[in-house]
């Protein structure tokens, strides 16, 4: 799962708290882990407004995995932090090329 992230003033600390409790509970309970998580930096190739502040992969061991998991209660409460954090967001499944 690809996330593009782009933060509200102020919205890093509410997105790393989001992010703490995904790594602690969520993503080991649904079988997730977090491939990549990195800062965005200087845009080579891009159109204008493109730039993004944060970029995370994700794998999750099918999409049902990542299904229940959005349904989960305990997710549900803590992805007001996401919410907050956020100006906008991509989220964006792939498929792995073989």
């Amino acid at each position: 799962m690809l996330n593009l992230l782009r933060f509200a003033e102020g919205g890093a600390e509410s997105y790393e708290e989001y992010a703490r409790q995904l790594r602690e509970t969520f993503l080991p309970r649904y079988g997730g882990e977090i491939v990549y998580a990195g800062t965005g930096s200087t845009v080579l190739v891009a159109e204008e407004g493109q730039d993004w502040d944060a970029v995370i992969i994700v794998r999750y061991p099918d999409r049902t995995a990542f299904s229940r998991m959005v349904a989960d209660a305990g997710y549900q409460e803590v992805t007001r932090l996401r919410t907050e954090a956020l100006t906008e967001a991509v989220l964006q499944a792939t498929t792995a090329w073989s």
